[in-house]
C-alpha cells in the first residue's frame, strides 16, 4: 500500500488572515468568504457598541 499525504484530511489553517488562497479548493474559498463575512459582522457590531459608548460618554460629560 502506498501512502499519499494528500489522501490525509487537511487541517483548517489558522484563523489568521490573509491566507494562501493558491493552495484552497473552491469549497474552501467559499467557507473562507463566509468566514470573512462573519468577522466583518463582528467588527461592525463591536464599532457600533463602542460608538454607542462614545455617543453615551459625549453627552454625560459634554465632549470636552
Amino acid at each position: 500500500m502506498v501512502f499519499d499525504p494528500d489522501d490525509l484530511p487537511r487541517k483548517k489553517e489558522a484563523t489568521e488572515f490573509p491566507r494562501n488562497l493558491e493552495k484552497m479548493s473552491v469549497g474552501e474559498l467559499k467557507e473562507y468568504i463566509e468566514e470573512l463575512k462573519a468577522e466583518i459582522a463582528r467588527a461592525e457590531a463591536d464599532m457600533k457598541q463602542k460608538e454607542g459608548a462614545a455617543s453615551l460618554a459625549d453627552s454625560v460629560f459634554g465632549g470636552q
